[in-house]
């Protein structure tokens, strides 16, 4: 017949291995679960997304975040950036000859859920072509000479190798706040990937000025919402 003192040990033994069982039991479930559902996730940052430049040779992922859908929905992705554009425009004109410079800057923003698109696809949050066009005599301040003609008279004479270009030069900078939003239909059920994709182009002409044209994402914020839309 057991002991007082057996029995007190065989139950603390038993209540430990049921104890290790639970939490490994536990352990595993966890392990699998992986992310909760949620009907709402969110990115944001507070730092310059892609710094200011002429261009980012494609698109760059400014924001991203998980998101797993418990039923076959629709995923509404809101996409909140501050869009800056910096274009510079000069002309150099003398001797009544047209001279013209050409800025253009872009920002486009798209957003993938699982690496694809989703509608409507490519957007332009901010764009500007900038065109300085100028006709100028030039600068004739010590290009001046008198000549004397054969009757007698006297012509002043413009030396056009002398005359110095007029220059006028045009800068823009500009800063604002733009939003979109894009829809992904019929989602299925489990974990997604959804990312805010931007990116900058560039490019200007020029005669005889010069011209820069820029752009840069600032702040920004994504945010994704799992809804039921009415067909």
């Amino acid at each position: 017949m057991q002991s007082v003192f057996q029995k007190h040990t065989y139950r603390v033994t038993m209540l430990v291995a049921c104890a290790a069982v639970l939490a490994c039991s536990l352990a595993v479930s966890s392990s699998h679960a992986g992310l909760p559902s949620s009907k709402f996730a969110y990115s944001t940052s507070s730092l310059a997304l892609v710094k200011q430049t002429t261009g980012t040779d494609g698109w760059v992922t400014i924001l991203s975040a998980a998101l797993k859908t418990p039923a076959s929905k629709e995923v509404l992705l809101s996409g909140s950036i501050e869009a800056g554009l910096f274009t510079q425009t000069e002309v150099r004109s003398k001797n009544m000859k047209k001279d013209a410079s050409t800025a253009s800057v872009a920002i486009q923003v798209q957003a993938l859920i699982d690496g694809q698109p989703m509608p409507p696809g490519t957007v332009t949050y901010a764009a500007r072509t900038q065109t300085l066009e100028a006709t100028l005599e030039g600068a004739i301040g010590g290009c001046l000479s008198i000549v004397n003609n054969a009757d007698g008279t006297q012509t002043v004479v413009v030396d056009p190798n002398c005359v110095q270009p007029e220059i006028i030069n045009l800068i823009l900078s500009t800063l604002s706040a733009n939003s979109f939003n894009f829809v992904a239909r019929d989602v299925p059920v489990g974990e997604h990937v959804l990312s805010l994709q931007a990116r900058i182009s560039s490019s200007t002409s020029v005669q005889n000025g010069s011209a820069t044209a820029e752009g840069l994402v600032g702040k920004g914020t994504m945010v994704a919402e799992v809804v039921r839309a009415v067909r």
